[in-house]
């Protein structure tokens, strides 16, 4: 391993580090995305009640992820438990660290959409929901994670520590 590699953190469990199923994330944005969808759909067809309600439930979704650890979200655990005895074994594990944030980051936007729309702004709703959903749907369709970017440069940037990149 090169000093470079060495020192440059990445999404890769650690040595000696438990490590979780990339593909579990994958699935938990899929449902999040489908479900963000649906918020969209209900809050521009007018369903503003329906649209909330089901919004709300996604932010203490993200919360529990946030809160609880990534291993331990709901839709992790449906994944742990129906569909990963199904499939191969993973070829490489993930930090838990990262979607962990990512769920923060996620809480973060979904959260400040839901204040924004009970306290009346108009649109606040569905272009929140917009916002996640892009990042589910980069996750569930490319495995593309933004929150675990985010959290990625925030290491490199000295903001965030992490145990593996104080080594």
């Amino acid at each position: 391993m090169t000093a470079a590699q060495k020192s440059s953190p990445s999404l890769a469990a650690q040595a000696g580090q438990p490590g979780i199923d990339p593909r579990g994330p994958r699935f938990g944005a899929g449902i999040t995305g489908l479900l963000l969808l649906t918020v969209i759909a209900l809050s521009l067809l007018g369903a503003t009640l329906a649209a909330t309600v089901l919004f709300a439930a996604i932010v203490l979704v993200f919360a529990w992820g946030a809160f609880a650890g990534i291993q331990r979200h709901p839709y992790g655990q449906l994944f742990k438990r129906l569909i990963r005895p199904r499939l191969k074994p993973p070829t490489e594990l993930e930090d838990p660290t990262p979607p962990t944030f990512a769920q923060g980051v996620g809480l973060f936007i979904t959260g400040l959409g839901l204040i924004l729309a009970l306290v009346g702004v108009p649109l606040a709703l569905p272009i929140a929901a917009g916002l996640a959903f892009i990042a589910a749907f980069l996750n569930s369709v490319f495995a593309y994670c933004l929150g675990c970017q985010i959290y990625l440069l925030l290491v490199r940037a000295g903001i965030l520590g992490r145990k593996a990149a104080a080594a």
